[in-house]
């Protein structure tokens, strides 16, 4: 059994819990929050040791991995002594808010050797990974264009939670845009530049509550970025790429991968025209159903790679910190404009 200790036991957290406690090859040997009630909801209904100290929970529980869902702003702090004690180490999105901290981080766990992943769960949908190898056979010729779109209800009034605050790395850019951004990394690859970037404030004072800005790539390629975490017209939080090539184009989200070809691709067997796979015929079942089936996926996929010893994922450090890098190219240009 590989023993994995659980920190932040917010919304994230307790469902990582609950995940990674379902796991047939997991023990959860400790859980760790700053909230007295929620510690004593889980000391009177669960059978976790619970603590209210970082290293004191490692201390007395000696995890093989750790599943860390703190604040943002703490991540830089708690990931630097885990990683140089050599502990596996899932973190939360966003990685963090310095993306100095960030490439700094990589490196460490590179030097380290420890399994490193960061939870941007949307690379575990299958319809997005149906698009990557569409993209990779270059099934729709040269990518020229490409618009990614995330739109959802969270924020539609002033909040005083973490999320409008500023010091907690708050703000859609962070908590929403970083999705869209880490795809497009993943499908198309790190932008050159950003321009025209423009951080909207719709309810939130302190932070942002919708992000445009436009993508250039070294070889051409340009993209759109169009960001909303305060549109009420969508029921949760929805992800699209529609990504144009000089053969066809792709449009993607969570349900349905559609091709539109201008020619036959007898290898991938699709026809001119439209042509739909729907994520029910790409998805492989999970043992667990929490929120969705990603959300297993990739706890299921950090434990094999602990237990397999391979330090090399698909969402490590290093790609979460180029991430955070275009994150900060985005702030930096949308602060230039003002």
């Amino acid at each position: 059994m590989i023993k994995v200790a659980v920190a932040g036991l917010g919304r994230m957290g307790i469902s990582h819990v609950a995940i990674a406690n379902s796991h047939p090859d997991v023990e959860i040997v400790g859980v760790c929050d700053v909230s007295q009630f929620v510690l004593g909801a889980l000391q009177q209904y669960s059978s976790f040791a619970c603590f209210d100290n970082y290293d004191k929970m490692i201390e007395a529980t000696e995890p093989d991995g750790v599943i860390i869902a703190t604040p943002t702003s703490s991540h830089a702090e708690i990931l630097h002594a885990t990683v140089v004690q050599g502990r596996h180490i899932f973190v939360e999105k966003p990685f963090c808010p310095q993306p100095e901290d960030s490439c700094r981080l990589a490196g460490l766990a590179k030097q380290h050797a420890i399994v490193n992943q960061v939870g941007y769960h949307l690379r575990f949908l299958a319809t997005f990974n149906e698009a990557k190898r569409l993209l990779d056979d270059q099934v729709i010729g040269d990518v020229y264009h490409f618009q990614a779109e995330t739109y959802g209800p969270l924020v539609l009034n002033k909040s005083s939670s973490w999320r409008g605050k500023k010091s907690e790395a708050g703000g859609c850019l962070y908590d929403y845009a970083s999705h869209a951004i880490n795809l497009v990394n993943y499908l198309i690859g790190m932008p050159e530049s950003v321009r025209g970037s423009v951080l909207k404030h719709i309810y939130s004072t302190e932070v942002e509550d919708a992000v445009y800005s436009t993508l250039n790539f070294a070889n051409g390629v340009t993209g759109q970025l169009a960001v909303n975490w305060s549109d009420e017209t969508y029921r949760k939080m929805e992800a699209r790429l529609t990504i144009l090539g000089s053969a066809g184009k792709i449009v993607v989200d969570r349900q349905e991968c559609r091709i539109y070809l201008r020619h036959k691709n007898e290898v991938k067997d699709l026809s001119p025209g439209w042509n739909i796979k729907y994520t029910t015929e790409l998805t492989n079942p999970v043992w667990y159903y929490l929120r969705g089936e990603e959300f297993s996926a990739q706890i299921d996929y950090f434990v094999e790679q602990i237990r397999t010893k391979n330090d090399d994922n698909i969402n490590s450090f290093a790609s979460a910190a180029e991430t955070d890098v275009v994150i900060d190219m985005i702030k930096q240009d949308a602060m230039s404009l003002h």
